[in-house]
């Protein structure tokens, strides 16, 4: 149980403030995460990596010469806002390009391209190659779902090291590539972690049993089996990853035995033993292997093995040096510290329009602060309801992550609107710091679709009834234009469509505004709960599809409630767009 703390909220600041201060020879602080603290050589290319917080010594404990030039470090197993990715990126930057490397996760999907769009539009050449090496969470033929674990570190080690040897940008990218395309996967766990603030572990394995194929975000495995010995363990571990080699596999293998934050070194050393046999007697050459806390998951009682099949360019550059706080390989010679280099964060909602905020838009503005701060307290009431649903089929923190989201949108909406901003600035505002406190697939969406609505309401000197349903429109494809998710997949897609589709039907029927979203939120809140028929196509729920029967959709259950208190909240108010009125309900709630 992670125990040491004193605000949960502030576990990953403080803990990153503090592995700052134990590390100053090899890091510094930006914000977003870390970069290197010493010289970099001018043009060289900088390998920026991240992901949620919880896996030390990735993501951070891997920054320094040899490997990584910066990490981004989100919430706990949630990943970093495209700020976050952006600042962090800028900050390594040495002139020669940026790769981004990360696990293949929704949010992170999201996030970091996000993050490279804006760096490529800079004129900061930004690259980005997947992690992939999880064999339990797609077939061989579907690569490109399958999840990013321990073999990150793989991919990583290649690509830094290429980036230290001098290499420029396509030629890091494509050894990066291969790294990634060579490496496979597969792990266990014996329990569940928990996370800071948190009674009870995010699952339990049954006593005598033994969880195959998990995530590294606190996710179960795939299926359970009886407990086997180790010389069982090691057996089934080889043999699947055996089975998935890659089609030009050789007989020169990087093997990596990797603890996931409760098993100790003694029992991961007697398992390497029996590994290490069952490789040679398969005909294969061990090169440099590693045994240790490499990708953890805070302290999961479980364990993976990763096997990188080697050519010869690849095995020069896994055997290259590396000198960082969590890993370390051969000697380097002492580099000198550089000065500190600041990446600002932008302000938030800066001038959208440069002419003058309409009485009108600076009305609806304190509206959409009261309601955003309605949302707020509707997510507060039901974290632990939302964090439970998502520890079913994933890691759990959906409920934390909305939490920091709407208190981070209500927060900024608040101080837009208490300055007179517009409608346009307010939820501008409140996206940027929706997307940027939450991190997640969560709060890109919602990010995006505040942003969107913010747009599409404008600054105007008066605004019709019409004007809703353009809003609705638009958040929604904001949703499923970012997400790409389709009605079955198990998402907030499946809660959402249902919603505008209720919500127009009465609308264009002539109910007022109050009215078709009451309409609306019941539709999703029937959809939300229909969801637990489905089984998941997208997300970290998708290998853990037969868990996640039975129950709703978190993403789901999360709009409904939202839209739900919403349309509650207006239905005290005339509702129509054509007069003002509908803004009387901001009053002392925006400040709230």
């Amino acid at each position: 149980m992670t125990q040491i703390y004193d605000n949960p909220a502030d576990f990953v600041d403080e803990a990153l403030a503090g592995f700052v201060a134990a590390n100053r020879a090899y890091v510094a602080r930006v914000d977003g995460g870390v970069v290197r603290s010493t010289e970099v050589p001018a043009g060289q290319v900088a390998v920026v990596v991240g992901g949620g917080s919880g896996h030390y010594p990735a993501f951070a404990g891997l920054v320094g010469p040899g490997l990584a030039a910066g990490a981004v470090c989100g919430n706990i197993f949630t990943s970093p806002s495209a700020g976050q990715v952006y600042r962090v990126a800028r900050a390594a930057n040495a002139g020669g390009g940026v790769l981004l490397s990360y696990g293949n996760y929704a949010g992170d999907v999201i996030h970091f391209g996000e993050a490279q769009q804006r760096l490529n539009a800079e004129g900061i050449e930004t690259r980005t190659v997947l992690a992939t090496d999880d064999i339990a969470s797609a077939p061989i033929d579907q690569l490109d779902k399958r999840r990013g674990i321990a073999g990150d570190l793989t991919v990583f080690k290649i690509a830094g090291a290429a980036a230290e040897a001098g290499l420029d940008l396509d030629a890091v990218e494509q050894l990066a590539l291969r790294a990634n395309h060579r490496t496979r996967t597969l792990g266990v766990a014996f329990d569940g972690c928990t996370l800071p603030g948190a009674a009870e572990p995010l699952f339990h394995v049954p006593a005598g049993q033994m969880s195959l194929g998990l995530g590294i975000h606190g996710e179960p495995g795939i299926s359970e089996h009886p407990l086997p010995t180790a010389s069982e363990l090691a057996e089934l571990l080889v043999s699947r990853l055996l089975k998935d080699k890659p089609d030009d596999a050789g007989d020169r293998v990087a093997a990596i035995l990797n603890g996931l934050g409760r098993v100790k070194y003694e029992e991961l050393f007697l398992l390497y033993g029996k590994i290490e046999k069952l490789l040679t007697a398969a005909g294969l050459t061990i090169v440099e292997p590693e045994c240790g806390e490499l990708v953890t998951s805070l302290d999961m009682s479980g364990l993976s093995l990763t096997l990188l099949w080697l050519d010869d360019e690849l095995e020069h550059y896994w055997s290259a040096p590396a000198d960082t706080p969590g890993y370390r390989k051969g000697s380097m010679a002492p580099r000198e510290r550089r000065e500190r280099r600041e990446t600002a964060r932008p302000e938030q909602a800066a001038a959208l329009e440069t002419e003058e905020t309409t009485a009108a838009a600076a009305e609806l503005g304190r509206l959409a602060a009261a309601l955003l701060a309605q949302v707020r307290d509707a997510v507060v009431d039901h974290e632990a309801e939302l964090g439970r649903l998502d520890a079913i089929a994933g890691d759990g923190d959906h409920g934390i992550g909305m939490r920091r989201g709407a208190e981070a949108a209500a927060a900024a909406a608040r101080d837009a609107s208490a300055a007179g901003a517009s409608v346009q600035r307010v939820l501008t505002a409140a996206g940027e710091a929706w997307s940027e406190r939450a991190g997640g697939t969560s709060g890109a969406l919602w990010g995006s679709a505040l942003q969107a609505a913010g747009r599409t309401f404008g600054n105007k000197a008066s605004y019709r009834r019409q004007d809703a349903a353009a809003i609705v429109t638009s958040f929604t494809d904001a949703v499923t234009a970012l997400g790409k998710a389709v009605p079955g997949d198990k998402t907030m897609v499946d809660a959402l469509l249902p919603f505008r589709g209720a919500f127009q039907s009465a609308f264009n029927g002539g109910a007022p505004v109050a009215a078709a979203l009451a309409a609306g939120a019941a539709a999703a809140r029937a959809a939300a709960d229909s969801t637990a028929s489905l089984r998941p196509r997208m997300g970290r729920a998708r290998p853990l599809a037969e868990k996640s029967l039975g129950h709703p959709d978190p993403g789901a259950v999360s709009f409904a409630l939202i839209a739900g208190r919403v349309a509650d909240c207006l239905k005290a108010f005339d509702s129509s767009l054509d007069d003002s009125r509908l803004a009387s309900v901001a009053g002392d709630g925006a400040n709230a």
